[in-house]
């Protein structure tokens, strides 16, 4: 193995156990810094999970030079600024999804990758696992024939009212949150589908008590080649739902959540010949993401997810909200 990445986590959230520590500690690399707006709060999750060190801010992590990659798991809101002022002070930055506030903002994060020239990456981690690959392969296959439709819904049941997600200062929001998978997922069927999607129309629905904030949003595309797609997201719904279905000509396919494919690793292919169900494996999408990134940041190997990728989405994303009556997250002030 190359030498071990050295990364600094921004803030103590309860995601990054298992979308870097875990990974991080899986593939040998190195959590060297951890910076939360609570110094005991950073103690206490650099005890919890290993880290090597505590920074007394978060600028003061982006400013440590044994720091080579930051990691930006932040409310919303908090990923533009935050990545601008790492990629400024010249590291590589992984950054959860979405990469900024709006369009205009990930283009200013984009112009500072630029600048910079480090690796800069949106945390879509679902395009680096088995599930989605396949997906792919089976659609470039052939077997269901030409892309028809695509249905993808992220839906989970709603957060604490007090959560930041539902926060419109911190560009919270179910598309935020979720949509940005569907937007995603159905943008990377271009290969097969004569070309990137356009938005057709949205509807939306805002969250009682939190003006401006979508609980929900369902988005209608459609592709160059004539496909359709919906891309629909709930923040409030009755269950957890993170389905891909691709309808062709011949047949189908669905990944029942092809964006946590550890907690369902199926793919079900049905077609004129039958059904059949493949597994691809339980490994961690955020593990194969790292290793990804990794390879990037150490060997130069090419990876599906760049700062204009982010900005594509980011664009797509501010014109599905327009369109459903909403509009596009404010940068923090």
């Amino acid at each position: 193995m190359s030498e071990p990445l050295r990364i600094g986590v921004l803030g103590a959230a309860r995601i990054s156990g298992s979308s870097l520590i875990g990974p991080a500690r899986a593939t040998g690399h190195r959590v060297v810094a951890v910076a939360a707006r609570d110094r005991s709060r950073a103690e206490a999750y650099a005890a919890e999970h290993g880290v090597e060190r505590v920074a007394g801010s978060y600028a003061e992590l982006i400013a440590d030079p044994e720091v080579e990659v930051v990691y930006n798991p932040l409310a919303n809101g908090l990923h533009g600024p935050w990545n601008l002022a790492a990629l400024a002070a010249g590291k590589h930055v992984l950054s959860e999804k979405p990469s900024a506030s709006n369009a205009e903002e990930a283009a200013e994060v984009r112009e500072a990758a630029a600048k910079a020239g480090t690796v800069f990456m949106e945390a879509f981690h679902y395009l680096f696992h088995p599930v989605t690959r396949r997906l792919h392969e089976i659609l470039a296959s052939g077997e269901i024939g030409e892309l028809r439709h695509v249905e993808a819904m992220v839906a989970i049941q709603a957060p604490p009212d007090t959560d930041p997600r539902w926060s419109l200062p911190l560009a919270g929001g179910a598309v935020m949150d979720l949509g940005c998978y569907s937007l995603h997922a159905l943008r990377m069927l271009a290969p097969w589908a004569g070309g990137a999607p356009r938005l057709v129309s949205a509807r939306g629905g805002q969250r009682r008590g939190a003006p401006g904030v979508d609980e929900w949003l369902d988005a209608d595309l459609a592709f160059p080649g004539g496909a359709t797609g919906s891309a629909r997201c709930h923040m409030a719904y009755d269950r957890l739902e993170m389905s891909c279905r691709i309808i062709g000509s011949r047949g189908e396919v669905l990944a029942p959540n092809f964006v946590l494919p550890h907690r369902d690793d199926r793919v079900v292919v049905r077609t004129g010949d039958g059904e059949r169900t493949e597994r691809l494996g339980t490994r961690s999408s955020y593990t194969y993401q790292l290793e990804a990134f990794a390879d990037r940041v150490r060997g130069g190997a090419p990876l599906p997810l760049d700062a204009d990728d982010a900005v594509t989405t980011m664009t797509l994303i501010d014109a599905a909200y327009r369109a459903a009556g909403f509009e596009p997250r404010p940068r923090v002030s």
